[in-house]
């Protein structure tokens, strides 16, 4: 990409987040925000997860073997 093409790119980027109203930018953004995964998910992936399935069925074994 040829420097004029990335500056025309920037400036037509510029101008359209300075033509949306605010309170779209601000919609938008909030929208984003809540569709990202938890924290733990971005950081670990999967992990967290297997290992609290994995927790759970020991948990429910114990429970049947005090019953």
């Amino acid at each position: 990409m040829k420097s004029e093409d990335y500056v025309r790119y920037l400036t037509e980027q510029f101008v359209r987040y300075l033509e949306t109203p605010r309170e779209e930018r601000k919609k938008a953004r909030l929208e984003h925000k809540e569709d990202r995964p938890p924290i733990r998910a971005q950081l670990f992936g999967q992990i967290p997860d297997a290992i609290e399935s994995y927790a759970a069925q020991i948990k429910k074994k114990i429970k049947k073997r005090s019953h």
